[in-house]
Order: structure tokens, then sequence, then C-alpha cells
């Protein structure tokens, strides 16, 4: 808000006939309290908007003094939160009581606006030392209020001979009112801005639990992996050793499906793509030469609750299909998750080896693998085909595609 000259004219008016006088005098008031409500829609700082309020009231009455009193309920009294025209070291310190015998403790407590023309024969009113230090003749009070509550009193005071008068009053009154609508605003954007910072800082903090937890949990798996490692060290049975390798190996595929979960920036959904991309990375590092894995996912997000499931199961039926369909120990797996139906899925995973045995019968097969590659096609809720291609096996699962968490 630009810094207004007064202009000669618009002074307090000397006599009561003096119409024309007046006319320029609450012209200008009138002025004053629109300039200060477009300053007070683009300003967010408070003690700017006090200030400025000081000094144009202070210039809307032909004074050279006002101020902002803010009521502290803890005190039970108020501060001089802003002003114009006091000694240097007040605003911000000085304090006055808020009890009904102060003219400022009275225009809070009672709603009702106070005017003093004479303080030094005021009776029903003390002078308070502040006013009294300074020299102050006459003082005009009003409440600030918002639909929050009351925040203080607005208060004009001159150390000259004249009078406030009810026109005085109106303006006053009404530019506390501008300014109550603008501390409320204010306020209600600081606790806003505390309730995010609030918030900012809580999801930092569950963000900071859930990588801990997460790495406790993929710390946890490697040693379970490592203690199954060291079983089979001490075993001398060739099924054992064998049982024991492929659940050091599930157990390494959970730990890493964790791992990768938890370093995302997504909690409740992932990209397909890249996610299911570096879990067959993951596949390849552990393959034997000259076996290979050809992969093609959609860049589709599914549900996190979903992806660990299909992470696993696509694990489980790569490394069955590198460990069983080519005995030379040569051969390509092609997996592919593509879109179906509407909101569906097919997972594919193929490949040109052996075939399945006679008589295959996944339902009654009472292998490890197979339980799991049913137990995860389940909780996908998908619907299962085996396919002898010959040369060569094709499992295929249909499934509704869920875009994330509990959808």
């Amino acid at each position: 808000m630009s810094k207004h000259h007064v202009d000669p004219a618009a002074v307090p008016p000397e006599t009561e006939d003096s119409a024309a006088e007046e006319l320029t005098y609450r012209l200008r008031q009138q002025q004053l309290a629109a300039e200060y409500g477009a300053y007070a829609l683009r300003t967010h700082d408070l003690g700017a908007l006090l200030l400025e309020a000081t000094r144009v009231c202070a210039e809307g009455l032909h004074s050279r003094f006002c101020k902002v009193m803010e009521y502290l309920p803890d005190e039970g009294s108020f501060i001089l939160r802003e002003g114009v025209g006091w000694r240097p070291g007040l605003v911000g310190h000085a304090r006055i009581g808020a009890d009904l015998e102060s003219p400022t403790g009275y225009a809070f407590q009672t709603g009702t606006p106070v005017i003093s023309n004479h303080l030094d024969q005021e009776t029903r009113f003390r002078t308070p030392r502040l006013l009294a230090e300074h020299g102050i003749r006459r003082a005009i009070n009003v409440l600030i209020q918002g639909d929050g509550g009351r925040y203080g009193v607005l208060e004009v005071d001159s150390p000259t001979e004249g009078r406030f008068t009810q026109a005085d009053l109106a303006f006053l009154q009404g530019f506390a009112n501008l300014l109550g609508v603008a501390i409320e605003r204010h306020q209600g954007e600081d606790a806003l801005r505390t309730s995010e910072a609030r918030l900012r800082e809580a999801l930092a903090h569950q963000e900071v639990l859930r990588r801990e937890i997460s790495h406790r949990v993929k710390n946890s798996l490697a040693m379970v992996a490592g203690l199954l490692s060291m079983q089979k060290r001490t075993s001398s049975d060739p099924a054992l050793e064998k049982a024991l390798d492929d659940a050091v190996a599930r157990v390494t595929a959970i730990a890493q499906v964790h791992d990768r979960l938890w370093r995302a920036d997504e909690v409740d959904s992932v990209t397909l793509a890249d996610f299911m991309g570096e879990i067959a990375q993951q596949i390849r590092a552990t393959a034997h030469p000259g076996q290979t894995l050809s992969c093609d996912f959609a860049p589709v997000s599914i549900a996190t609750d979903q992806a660990v499931p299909l992470a696993l199961l696509v694990n489980e039926l790569v490394t069955n299909a590198l460990k069983y369909a080519y005995p030379s120990g040569e051969g390509d797996v092609q997996v592919a998750i593509a879109p179906g139906a509407p909101g569906r899925l097919r997972l594919t995973v193929s490949d040109q080896g052996r075939g399945l045995p006679p008589g295959f019968d996944a339902e009654a097969s009472d292998s490890l693998g197979m339980t799991l590659i049913l137990g995860l096609s389940h909780q996908l809720r998908g619907r299962i085909d085996w396919q002898d291609l010959r040369p060569g096996t094709r499992f295929t699962l249909d499934f509704a595609m869920q875009r994330k968490a509990g959808a």
C-alpha cells in the first residue's frame, strides 16, 4: 500500500457548518479504507497488516498515534502489538490492563466503542500510563473481532485538543471489522500451514518407519536364507540338500520382492513393467550359462497387494522352467504379462523344452513348487491353463487387475 500524504483539505472540519470540509474528510476516510481492503487481500504478513492498519487509521483521523492492542488471555492484559507514534521499544512490549476501568478493557469486554474527548476530565475510566506518558488528551477505541472470537482493540489517540465524532467512530469500527476479517484469514492460513507442516512431518516419520521395518524384514529373510544354507552344508542327503537349495531360492526371492517394493516411491501401487523387469533381472543373475529369459510386460500400474504374489508366481514358474525344461542346460523361457479382456491381465510363461510329463495333473501334484504355484494363482483369483506345446509348455493365468490396494 502506497504511503499517503494528507490532503490539506482532508482534515477534521473546524465547525459543524463546514459541510464541504466534512464531505472531503469523510470521502478521504472511505478512500483509505478501500485502499487498505485491497492491500489486505494481497498481503499475508500479519505484522505488516497490523502496522499498515495503524498508519492508515492515524491518517484517517488526522492523528499521530494509533495502536492495535492484542488481548493476551493467559495474562489478562493487552500488549501493544503494532502502532505508530509511540516511543521506540514500546511496540511489542508495552502492556495495558484489560479490566473495565480502562477504556481499552471496557471496549474489549463489553464490545461497546469508547470515545473520550477529554481524558484529563474522564470519570468513567482511569487514563492508562502509556497514554499519560505521551500526553494523550483524547482517544477512541473499537473492538477487533472475527467469527472466531475477539482479537483485541483498535485505538486512535491524539495529544491535541479537538473531538472524535460518531462519524469517526463509524470509520474506525468499519476499519476494525475489515481488520478482524484480515486477521482471521491470516490465522486460518497459519493454522493450515501448521497442519500441513505437521502432516509432512508425520508422513516423513511414517516413511522412516516403513523403510526401517522393511529393512529389518529384508535382513530377517536374509538371516533365514543363511540358516538354511548352513543346514544344507551339514547335510549328506542329496534330496535334503536339493530341498534346502529350493527353500533358499524362495526365501531369497521373497526378500528381493520386498526390497524392490520398499525402495519404490509408490506405496499402494507399482508400475508393472518396471517392477517385473527388476524381478526378471534378478532371475537372470541366477541362471546357468546358455539359459535366457525373454520378457514382455505391459506398462500398467497394479496394486502392491497384487504385485507381490504375481512376482513370486513368476519367479517360481520361470525358475522351474529353467531347471526342468532343458535337460541340456540351455534354452529360453518366455514370460509375458499383457492386457486381456477389459480390466484383466494375462500372465504367460512358456518354453520349448521337454514338455509336461505324461498324466500331468497340477491339482494332484504333491510337490512344494506346484503347491506354491497353485496357491499364488488362487491368491490372484485367476484361471489357470496348462498347455503341452510339443515341444514345450505354456502356463497361462487370466486374472482381474487391481489398480490400487483394496480395489
